[in-house]
């Protein structure tokens, strides 16, 4: 994964956040698409630990044939030397002292570093036989003894507009959980035109993602060669075809 410096970015979405309301599947923002999902990845501490470590380092993008490339992260607060200092007497106040910055940048037992709110990142995705590039800005973090995880949001040029996070959390008995929730709508009407085709592809990564987290990585199955753009462009001509025309060669 590619990085580089940090630069401001806006979503394509004014409800950042959503994703964590208790209500999102009753009282979605208006216009979007809620989804929610939950399964069982494994027990114990152990498990726990792998499974939001994985979350954490886009495993489970990466596990079911995305491709991420990180383009920027935000700037890490760096610590630095305070000299004694004195009052308007000369009196020291305030002892020398070397104070350590905010530990924001963990590392994975790998060395890989763990992704932060505001990091954007561009997800390559197979789309009918087509790559589709889709950047992504991570808008919170979760981070709780026994919960974990994170939550992107669109940018400009990804295929929908909208807000999709994975949490992985262990309950009293042990168990460990993935949930998985989103509200999201095509962000234009380009897209909006092979909607049906777009939620096709959802619930297929949707899939993979539910199982990405298993012990053994999942077997990524390959497309049917279609094209999404040149459907778009179909689906687009039928739309704007006046009543009794025909198209060349009909």
């Amino acid at each position: 994964m590619r990085r580089s410096t940090h630069a401001e970015t806006h979503t394509t979405y004014g409800e950042v956040g959503a994703t964590q309301a208790p209500d999102l599947m009753q009282y979605p923002p208006k216009g979007f698409r809620p989804a929610e999902y939950r399964t069982r990845v494994g027990h114990g501490d152990a498990r726990f630990e792998a499974a939001w470590i994985a979350t954490m380092t886009w495993k489970i993008q990466e596990r079911s044939g995305i491709e991420v490339r990180v383009d920027s992260v935000p700037p890490v607060e760096e610590g630095g030397y305070h000299p004694v200092t004195f009052d308007d007497d000369g009196v020291p106040v305030d002892p020398a002292h070397w104070e350590q910055g905010r530990d924001e940048s963990r590392f994975a037992p790998d060395g890989t570093a763990f992704l932060t709110a505001g990091t954007t990142a561009t997800l390559s995705i197979s789309a009918y036989g087509r790559s589709v590039q889709a950047p992504v800005r991570v808008v919170y973090v979760v981070d709780e003894p026994r919960r974990k995880g994170f939550a992107y949001g669109t940018l400009d040029g990804h295929p929908e507009s909208g807000e999709e996070s994975w949490v992985v959390d262990q309950t009293d008995d042990g168990s460990v959980w993935l949930s998985i929730r989103s509200f999201s709508r095509p962000s234009t009407w380009r897209w909006k035109l092979v909607e049906p085709f777009m939620r096709r592809q959802q619930a297929m990564y949707t899939r993979r993602y539910l199982s990405a987290l298993s012990l053994s990585e999942p077997d990524v199955p390959a497309e049917a060669d279609i094209d999404l753009e040149a459907a778009a462009e179909a689906a687009h001509d039928d739309e704007i075809r006046e009543p009794g025309s025909r198209r060349s060669g009909d």
